[in-house]
């Protein structure tokens, strides 16, 4: 039976939580696609000009790097407060820095109104993104895991992940329908700058939501905890992130080792074959990306229906049969899109995704699950950011020089297959989680080590 703590809350309160997780997330990936899109784009004309093209592309997409390597210090930095101070009010502050950045580069000057400042300042932004993401996805989830209704935790966990493809929806509808209004000379201009502007609407909307929430629960009920604790002058605990390498080595390793094929499949169906498809088989650039808008669709659509089925049987067979899935996929995947045609290009990345969202789905659950209340945040962070710089970040370039190098999609298909070998064997090797009370989890690492003692 599930403890008072992890008892299920009203419907309705349940549905405001899982909305104002989502809206974070959702602005996340709206952030990630729209900064990809105008690194492309734009950014080399007018924040990195020189006689040279290529290296402002180059250097403009250096910059969409930075974000990536500035997640797991978020996730450190945001894990150990969230798991100090709460989860509410790290996500509220992770709201306020991703939505606060992504509008301000829609006010940057430019490198021809002030000179080699702009290129600066871009950076600057982009590692504030890059850090607040780093917290936001923690924190998202988790708020959502520890209110409750622990029998449907799976599915309604997963609605967060539904902000990676409602984010791409949304970042991509709002460039097509500048570009189609606007002719290119007024979208360089000025154009450019009204997605970035638009997300201070979701950032109000976000805080309005996020404020509206009560705090987790069982993260409460383990603050009384360890209060109470303290005051019978049992031993203080250790940082969170202490306590996690202390006593959840294990899952953190499992938990990176998850990531793998899920991020690096990811990259692969659905930015790198923007590349293949227009490089390498001749299909135009709008032929592919509505390929990836339409599958994106049905990503969204799948994603709750996976988190629903792993509240039934469980946490590591969905994930592994889309980790199985994904490895199966890859050459198949590949030979659909060297047909060059719109409607294999749909099927090949449709089912990728699927395959993609067995993983996605759970794995919010599925990390909550691993840790103890008073460690959560921060374990499920580094576990997520720390193997995001080693899957996602580099995927699509690694996928490209392969390419380069050997003129055909074998060596990529061996390295998804690789990737998904690698989350076979993390997943292989972890516990079942779904039967778990999220507050005993917390009594199981008291029990064994008082929490970390100093």
């Amino acid at each position: 039976m599930p403890s008072p703590a992890t008892a299920a809350p009203p419907p309705a309160d349940l549905k405001r939580i899982v909305a104002a997780s989502l809206i974070g997330t959702t602005i996340e990936w709206y952030d990630f696609f729209l900064y990809g899109s105008a690194a492309a784009l734009v950014f080399n004309k007018l924040f990195f000009p020189g006689s040279d093209p290529l290296v402002g592309t180059l250097l403009s997409f250096l910059t969409y790097a930075v974000g990536f390597a500035a997640r797991p210090l978020g996730a450190l930095v945001f894990g150990h407060y969230g798991d100090r101070l709460g989860r509410k009010r790290l996500l509220v502050l992770s709201l306020l820095m991703m939505g606060g950045a992504t509008f301000a580069i829609g006010l940057l000057p430019t490198h021809a109104a002030v000179g080699t400042a702009a290129p600066v300042l871009l950076t600057v932004l982009r590692l504030v993104q890059g850090f607040a993401l780093g917290g936001e996805w923690g924190g998202a989830v988790l708020l959502v895991s520890e209110h409750g209704d622990a029998r449907r935790r799976g599915f309604w966990a997963s609605w967060p992940q539904t902000g990676a493809p409602a984010g791409q929806l949304l970042a991509t509808g709002v460039l097509s329908l500048m570009t189609a209004l606007l002719p290119e000379e007024a979208f360089v201009v000025w154009g450019w700058r009204v997605p970035f502007l638009l997300s201070g609407v979701l950032v109000v909307v976000g805080l309005w939501m996020r404020m509206s929430v009560d705090e987790s629960p069982v993260f409460r009920a383990a603050l009384r905890s360890a209060e109470a604790r303290r005051a019978r002058g049992a031993a203080v605990e250790k940082p969170p992130l202490v306590a996690v390498l202390r006593h959840h080595w294990r899952d953190v390793l499992i938990a990176m080792g998850a990531r793998m094929a899920e991020n690096i499949s990811y990259y692969v169906v659905t930015a790198f074959v923007l590349v293949y498809a227009t490089t390498h088989t001749g299909l135009g650039q709008q032929t592919a990306l509505n390929a990836v808008l339409i599958a994106s669709a049905l990503h969204f659509a799948v994603i709750p229906a996976w988190g629903a089925l792993s509240d039934r049987i469980g946490r590591r067979p969905v994930y592994l049969l889309g980790a199985v899935g994904v490895a199966g996929w890859a050459f198949p995947f590949f030979a659909l899109v060297d047909s060059g045609r719109f409607g294999p290009l749909l099927l090949a990345v449709s089912v990728g995704l699927v395959f993609h969202g067995a993983m996605y789905a759970p794995q919010a659950a599925f990390f909550a699950e691993m840790f103890a209340t008073r460690m959560r945040y921060s374990g499920a962070s580094i576990g997520a950011q720390f193997s995001s710089v080693a899957a996602g970040a580099p995927a699509p370039l690694i996928a490209t020089a392969l390419l380069a190098e050997y003129g055909g999609p074998t060596p990529i298909a061996l390295y998804v297959i690789g990737a998904a070998l690698l989350t076979l064997i993390a997943v292989g090797a972890a516990r079942e989680t779904r039967s778990r009370d999220l507050a005993e989890v917390e009594g199981a690492a008291t029990d064994s080590a008082e929490v970390a003692k100093a």
